[in-house]
């Protein structure tokens, strides 16, 4: 199996005790296969990690479980991007700067994610069983609700709202298939692209307020 050349590796965490430890092995395995392309089942981690199958399910009882937790670890320091600006353009410029790049390295994982979502969608509206629990998105949400906060006083709740779903359309690895996979740019024109995009939003919804105001 030929593996992505992007970075399997992850922040190290401090380790305690045989659970963790293989925890630990079950993720760094999983992103691994993550990076190569793949959407590994549950089983699938377990056997490349020479893990036994009970074992694996007792850490992650579903696919959706194990792909969860594989986005939160490659996600790393987005989930904890923090800015005190009070200049709602600098946090967004900020939480980009902070993102964009990270999505880029972790790449082949995120768009695995993104499979597992859409492949569940489809199974879904073609009215098939049901089978694993939903792999559920929405760090995004939070993180631009947490950027634009210095807005939150000078908009209405709606304009606020949709500024934010404005910005989400652009912020996540689906703003790099349509830059990269169909445009052809490379990673640091998509960041500049996605950024400006961004901000020229934020730009536009003030300029439109003063007008009103």
């Amino acid at each position: 199996m030929d593996i992505s050349r992007q970075s399997t590796e992850l922040p190290e965490e401090n380790e305690r005790g045989p659970r963790a430890r293989t925890r630990r092995l079950m993720l760094k395995t999983a992103i691994r296969l993550m990076q190569a392309g793949l959407t590994p089942s549950v089983s699938d981690v377990a056997e490349a990690a020479g893990v036994s199958r009970a074992t694996a399910y007792r850490y992650f009882p579903s696919q959706a479980a194990l792909v969860d937790a594989v986005v939160d670890e490659a996600l790393g320091p987005i989930l904890k991007w923090k800015d005190r600006s009070p200049d709602a353009g600098e946090r967004i410029e900020s939480l980009f700067r902070t993102s964009l790049p990270r999505l880029d390295e972790f790449e082949a994982t995120f768009k695995a994610a993104l499979k597992l979502s859409l492949d569940q969608w489809a199974q879904r509206k073609s009215g098939a069983p049901e089978g694993e629990p939903q792999f559920m998105r929405g760090h995004r949400v939070e993180l631009l609700r947490n950027a634009l906060e210095p807005l939150r006083v000078q908009l209405p709740a709606e304009e606020f709202d949709r500024l934010t779903q404005a910005l989400s359309l652009i912020f996540g690895i689906e703003a790099l298939v349509v830059l990269k996979d169909i445009w052809g740019l490379d990673s640091k024109e998509s960041e500049k692209v996605a950024t400006w995009a961004a901000l020229e939003l934020v730009r536009a919804t003030m300029r439109h307020k003063n007008k009103e105001g």
